[in-house]
């Protein structure tokens, strides 16, 4: 236990002592392979799998990250809105207002397309983009954040009037559904490696819709005077990665079962061999203990703060009858707000990523167990010992430290056991903003479609819960025991 405790006090004072420069990277395979080199080049610290581009776009804006891997087709059209096919010189005139410049081309494009079933497509005459729209019967599937890009499904809609209403599916997800049948057709990119495993055609841009990723690196523009050394390493890797050399990357991570890190030895030493990773190898990580630190402090300095606020909101609601309802309606409107969209609401509310907006989210998801037990136990407490210590003439707040809250403790005891049991689970969602622990494996297992690595990030979180619910039951039988105790 006390491991676990330091882990999770050197997670919140581990930024101490010098700065690093912090590299950031995107929620899909090539983006974590490219924060790997970048982190390794520089010996940086490394904040992977943030988000999707509009995350990560602000971790750098607000100092969050330093650094991270970019593509120019983002950056002009879902990014800056720029038209045509601006380079670097246009993109960092465009920049330099936000604090923010491009630069170290890696030498390799990714663009998107969209794909098909080889055998599929065969069978239909599918070929280009165009062919595509000439059948309307279709199932697409495409990922949420190109289905919301600017130069993604709005307008490529609008270019070939494709006449489909595609569903929303995670990308790592939408490999196994095309080749199941579930959909015909999916988003991809073109350096993805499981395009020739999964026998897939590319649909080709006949109308030259998709402008030219180039691969770029996308940092804070007072970062280079920051850290000299560092970007003296970033540049030497202008041109050093092709477009065969990220394939062979990409494809280490998604058909060889090789971790993020591994695929990006890849790139230091091409030939460096690992052996395929499984389920214990993937559970007892080498980033096990760094990600128990993380979630522990997320679910219980969240759980603090939630027990600190929350049992005085419950005396409130329980001694002011006027006041339970709104109390016990606003934090139980909470519970009905999506964590996502939470999150989101809260990034913009505190102007960044990581650690603080998913506190802040836990310790709202964990109010309502606590204030509704701690109303409920003394509103519903025996009036017997109360009225005895009114006539014994004790004061309001001495019935209250004395009787009330004595009384009450098994009923707020499980209304906190109930809160840190749905934080242990809900802490999951804080690692794709950056906040770290478990959520981590389950994010990579989704990039990856890889089960054993969401079952890595699944299983420790369940049994973390389950522990602490037995922690919690064996307080409440204490609890009990005294109280009978001292009753006798």
């Amino acid at each position: 236990m006390r491991r676990l405790v330091a882990l999770a006090l050197a997670a919140v004072c581990g930024a101490a002592g010098a700065d690093p420069l912090k590299v950031g990277s995107k929620r899909f395979t090539e983006s974590y392979i490219l924060g790997e080199v970048l982190a390794r080049t520089t010996q940086g610290q490394l904040k992977p799998g943030l988000g999707n581009t509009g995350i990560v776009f602000a971790a750098l804006k607000t100092g969050a990250i330093d650094v991270y891997p970019e593509y120019t087709g983002t950056l002009a059209r879902e990014i800056l809105r720029l038209p045509g096919e601006p380079g670097i010189v246009a993109l960092n005139r465009a920049l330099a207002p936000q604090g923010l410049a491009v630069g170290v081309p890696l030498g390799f494009s990714n663009g998107y397309a969209l794909a098909m079933r080889e055998d599929r497509a065969e069978s239909l005459g599918v070929h280009t983009l165009s062919d595509l729209a000439r059948q309307p019967r279709l199932k697409l599937g495409l990922s949420q954040e190109f289905l919301g890009r600017e130069d993604g499904w709005p307008g490529l809609k609008a270019a070939y009037r494709l006449p489909f209403s595609p569903v929303g599916l995670d990308h790592g997800l939408a490999y196994e559904a095309l080749a199941a049948g579930d959909i015909d057709v999916m988003d991809s990119y073109t350096t993805d490696a499981k395009i020739l495993g999964y026998r897939m055609r590319v649909l080709a841009d006949d109308r030259r819709y998709f402008p030219r990723y180039e691969a770029v690196l996308l940092y804070r523009l007072d970062a280079p005077a920051r850290f000299p050394k560092q970007f003296e390493a970033l540049r030497s890797l202008e041109g050093r990665i092709d477009e065969g050399a990220m394939i062979r990357m990409n494809a280490a991570a998604e058909l060889e079962g090789r971790s993020f890190a591994q695929a990006a030895d890849l790139f230091f030493n091409s030939n460096s061999t690992s052996k395929r990773r499984g389920f214990l190898d993937l559970l007892f990580g080498s980033d096990f203990w760094r990600l128990t630190g993380e979630h522990l402090l997320l679910v219980f300095v969240s759980l603090a703060a939630s027990v600190a606020a929350g049992v005085p909101l419950g005396i409130v609601a329980a001694k002011l009858p006027r006041a339970a309802q709104p109390v016990l309606a606003s934090v139980g409107v909470i519970q009905t707000i999506p964590a996502l969209a939470l999150l989101a609401f809260l990034i913009a509310l505190v102007g960044g990523i990581g650690v603080v907006p998913a506190l802040i989210a836990l310790f709202l998801y964990a109010l309502l167990p606590i204030v509704r037990n701690t109303h409920a136990g003394i509103a519903q407490g025996a009036r017997g010992p109360v009225q005895a210590g009114m006539a014994l003439g004790l004061r309001p707040g001495q019935i209250l430290l004395r009787i009330e809250l004595p009384l009450a403790t098994p009923a707020i005891l499980a209304g906190v056991k109930t809160s840190a049991v749905i934080n242990v689970g809900t802490a999951t969602i804080a690692a794709f903003i950056g906040a770290g622990g478990y959520g981590e494996r389950i994010a990579a297992g989704l990039a990856l479609n890889d089960n054993a690595m969401l079952l890595a990030g699944a299983v420790p979180a369940a049994l973390l819960a389950l522990a602490v619910q037995g922690a919690f039951e064996l307080a409440e039988r204490r609890t009990g025991l005294t109280a009978w105790t001292s009753r006798t």
